[in-house]
């Protein structure tokens, strides 16, 4: 039987306690650098207001590994929604980390939001409700991704861009006065990054995004949104709105680049 000496032996067991703690370090190294770079961005978006982490007012549900890094699902929602005033979506590490700014208005039900975009590197995501009282609560959420605000919009930019401003409102169901109704908005839009390559030209394509959608329904406003670059290729948002018996609902959008649509949707039926 072939005899281990006892330095031997001891070096093995640090070794392998050396190769035990490794990983958690490199961990904890990790974290501290992305409540780093959060904090960085406390102050840079929110001037040195302060951001609470809650439980409670807001929640993100988002994949822990994309699928599409160009087309990530993120859904928000918050419980106590009669003290929401608005929500902001934070890719920590995008080029952009902000995706989009969601203010709430009088016709909206601010229970619950839904968004796709585009996620470039590993990255915590956070969310952050805005309270009616000016307060700031945020939620977070890691999701591995790569490659995102890079990746083409479609086969080639005039393919991408073609029908620029058509939009869609798809309701869940009909509405019903007095109650809440689920609407999804899909804008077609390329929403060039500035970081896509042409194929042909070997060239960046220009950044061109959404900048700002409003929803009105009647003469309320139901949602102001103003985005960037984060937001996927055709933009979608999923938003609930109290109906009043209304029919109309209105669209206005534009783009960094003074595009300007607008269409009405008749919101009676299910479309």
């Amino acid at each position: 039987m072939m005899r281990i000496s006892r330095r031997t032996f001891a070096l093995g067991i640090i070794g392998t306690c050396c190769l035990s703690f490794t990983p958690t370090i490199a961990i904890a190294q990790a974290d501290r650098e992305r409540e780093e770079r959060w904090q960085q961005l406390v102050s840079y978006l929110f001037d040195d207001r302060e951001v609470v982490p809650t439980e409670t007012l807001i929640k993100i549900e988002a994949p822990a590994r994309a699928q599409d890094a160009a087309l990530v699902p993120i859904t928000l929602t918050m419980p106590e929604k009669d003290k929401i005033k608005s929500v902001y979506l934070v890719i920590d590490d995008n080029p952009v980390p902000l995706a989009a700014h969601v203010t709430f208005g009088p016709a909206a039900d601010a229970g619950s939001l839904q968004m796709r975009v585009r996620i470039d590197t590993y990255t915590n995501v956070h969310a952050v409700a805005e309270t009616k009282e000016g307060r700031l609560f945020s939620a977070v959420a890691f999701v591995k991704a790569s490659g995102g605000c890079s990746a083409p919009s479609g086969p080639s930019d005039l393919e991408a861009m073609k029908g620029m401003g058509e939009m869609r409102l798809r309701l869940s169901e009909p509405s019903q006065k007095g109650k809440s109704t689920a609407a999804t908005l899909m804008i077609r839009h390329p929403n060039f990054t500035g970081m896509q390559m042409n194929q042909l030209t070997r060239l960046y394509t220009p950044p061109r995004y959404i900048e700002k959608m409003t929803v009105t329904y009647g003469d309320q406003t139901v949602l102001d949104v103003a985005g960037d670059i984060s937001l996927s290729t055709n933009p979608a948002i999923g938003f609930n709105f109290v109906s009043d018996g209304r029919q109309s609902m209105k669209v206005v959008a534009s783009d960094n680049k003074g595009g300007r649509w607008e269409s009405a949707f008749d919101v009676s039926a299910n479309n």
